[in-house]
């Protein structure tokens, strides 16, 4: 599956909040990292939340308690969530790699 555009456009509010409101470097050149790792913390916890989420309705459809249309968002909505962590992960993995290869 290719993730494509933002499905939830809640979520694409609130990562759009986050990111403008986020204070990366001032007018001075200060970078406030405080701030940043905020930002990637509540990246995380939403991901975790969102994970949990599409488990616990996958246990709902187990036991009858939730509709067909609701576990396929739910269990999309963590997939998607899942391929974007691994996506970042890949990212920081290779600037990684790039960084020890430098010379010094």
């Amino acid at each position: 599956m290719v993730a494509g555009p933002i499905s939830d456009p809640v979520a694409a509010i609130n990562a759009y909040k986050n990111t403008a409101s986020a204070k990366i470097a001032g007018t001075d050149g200060e970078h406030n990292a405080s701030d940043f790792g905020a930002f990637i913390r509540d990246a995380a916890q939403s991901s975790i939340q969102t994970l949990r989420q599409g488990d616990e309705m996958a246990q709902k459809a187990v036991v009858g308690e939730a509709t067909l249309p609701d576990v396929v968002q739910a269990v999309t909505a963590a997939e998607l969530t899942l391929q974007q962590v691994v996506a970042v992960r890949d990212k920081l993995v290779s600037a990684y790699k790039d960084i020890m290869q430098m010379p010094i």
